[in-house]
């Protein structure tokens, strides 16, 4: 009786403090410099919620360690629903692997909201080299010595070009860049062969001729590029390296208040008009609940794992 009687007591301090949330504006602390493609969605979203909840969504950029100095922002706030974070998969399930000195532990200090996208990276060879298809490059690299580029050590390009070639057994020289930018100039220029880059930097040069694509990192065509197969079709099958942006809160914050935020954005997310502005930045919108998002995580945590081990990256 006395159980039953402390659930009930429980359910209704639940239920109160839903109620009278949010008191104040929402802090939105996004782990990349402003303008990306994660504050472009966070807004879209949030100026939907904003007549929802009844308060601001405050938007603040964090960027910097991967992700690890906006997190940590997010896990020292109060975890009392009126901060959260936007970041990458590769803060959850890359980052404790590579980086020594972690300011917080992921699985510890926050805990996953939703997914708000899943995004891909796109294949890109310098035309000059005569290679038409994604088979045709993986052949070239077992005949000479190739080099691709990526937008930096432990970013998406990275791990989805290693487990390429750890799929296949292949072998090419990693030159890593401060950004897709500049990695895409030196492959159109010649001083790399190849990269796995952000498919909305590489397109606009594969249209003009400038690079040739060969194939996206994800199972499903990328919603910018849906001429441009996908590695299993072209060549690699099973293959499948998509990432994600990913919601995230203190841990610690009331469950009521974690649903009602996942349900919310899950359902702003499913709108036409976000969904259709999402693909023209690469990005296919998601939600779903803290469980599946978590359980994806955990999921990603382990197929990048044994990635990082072979490759011995470290960082920091």
């Amino acid at each position: 009786m006395k159980r039953l009687v402390a659930l009930c007591l429980a359910l209704v301090f639940v239920q109160a403090a839903a109620q009278g949330y949010p008191s104040k504006p929402v802090r939105m602390v996004i782990t990349f410099p402003p303008g990306g493609p994660s504050e472009i969605l966070t807004r879209l979203v949030a100026e939907r919620l904003q007549p929802v909840f009844g308060q601001p969504f405050v938007i603040e950029n964090r960027a910097g360690a991967g992700g690890n100095i906006g997190a940590d922002a997010v896990a020292r706030s109060p975890a009392d629903g009126h901060t959260f974070g936007i970041t990458t998969d590769t803060l959850f399930d890359v980052n404790p692997l590579v980086y020594a000195r972690m300011p917080l532990d992921p699985w510890r200090d926050i805990t996953p909201v939703t997914l708000l996208g899943s995004f891909s990276q796109m294949m890109v060879c310098n035309p000059k080299m005569g290679v038409k298809t994604l088979a045709e490059l993986l052949s070239a690299a077992k005949r000479e010595r190739l080099t691709y580029a990526s937008g930096g050590a432990g970013v998406p390009g990275h791990l989805a070009a290693e487990l390429l070639l750890t799929t296949t057994g292949g072998q090419m020289v990693h030159v890593p860049y401060k950004g897709p930018a500049a990695a895409a100039a030196d492959v159109m220029g010649g001083q790399v062969h190849c990269g796995f880059l952000a498919t909305p930097t590489v397109l606009p040069h594969v249209k003009a001729g400038r690079l040739t694509a060969l194939a996206v990192s994800t199972a499903r065509r990328s919603p910018l590029a849906p001429e441009v197969p996908t590695a299993a079709e072209a060549g690699v099958p099973g293959f499948d390296a998509p990432f994600f942006l990913v919601l995230f809160a203190p841990s610690g914050i009331d469950a009521a208040i974690l649903k009602r935020m996942s349900d919310e954005f899950s359902q702003a997310l499913a709108t036409p008009e976000v969904r259709q502005r999402a693909a023209l930045m690469d990005v296919t919108t998601l939600g779903g609940s803290p469980e599946q998002a978590t359980a994806t995580l955990r999921a990603a945590a382990a197929k990048w794992e044994s990635v990082v081990k072979r490759i011995g990256l470290r960082l920091d």
